[in-house]
């Protein structure tokens, strides 16, 4: 693997696991109050389009970001309607 594959690679790790934390608070307190559902369609809209683009690319690094964080946000956004 080449460095830039792996600065990708670090960098889709840190910023995908950012969402772990909001996705385990809101699944513990049951409650989604304070997540915007607004932002949160929007922002899953845009990391469909960017795993859309990475597969295109047939980049690595870009599609299993994207595809991770777009599974963690549809299950806050899940978990937001669930706990409305």
């Amino acid at each position: 693997m080449d460095f830039l594959t792996v600065l990708g690679l670090a960098a889709a790790t840190i910023t995908t696991i950012s969402f772990l934390p909001q996705m385990f608070k809101t699944w513990q307190t049951k409650s989604a109050k304070d997540v915007s559902l607004v932002t949160l369609i929007t922002f899953i809209t845009g990391i469909f389009l960017w795993l859309i683009y990475g597969i295109y690319l047939q980049s690595l690094p870009i599609i299993l970001a994207n595809a991770v964080t777009l599974i963690f946000n549809l299950i806050i956004l899940w978990l937001k309607i669930k706990y409305r």
